[in-house]
């Protein structure tokens, strides 16, 4: 079954890092990514730009209303994802403990058809 790994933690803490703190979780990630690779478990995911340049969409009342930033105030964001292959939960927990993240949101995506 896929799952996606949501990469959650507070963006000051990577605008406040200098060139060689992000070089090294740059290395972390990296080897986070060839362990998912050695287990053939990993399935794509993305680095994403800060909340600051988020736009957000809200349908109500039949209105459309676009705004500049995320949808709700928080310290923490949702800095990237992961997705990945796992037999099970408990294995999909085992990746999300190796991830360089503090906090790891696991998500199942569901099978269609």
């Amino acid at each position: 079954m896929r799952y996606v790994l949501l990469a959650v933690g507070d963006e000051s803490r990577w605008a406040e890092a200098g060139p060689a703190e992000r070089e090294e979780i740059y290395a972390r990630w990296g080897r986070f990514e060839g362990m998912l690779a050695a287990r053939d478990a990993g399935r794509g995911g993305e680095e994403l730009a800060h909340s600051t340049t988020a736009t957000t969409v809200r349908k109500a009342g039949g209105e459309v209303i676009v705004t500049d930033g995320p949808y709700a105030e928080a310290v923490e964001q949702i800095g990237g994802y992961i997705t990945v292959e796992a037999a099970s939960m408990a294995e999909a927990i085992e990746f999300a403990e190796a991830c360089p993240s503090d906090v790891v949101e696991i998500r199942p995506v569901p099978e269609r058809g």
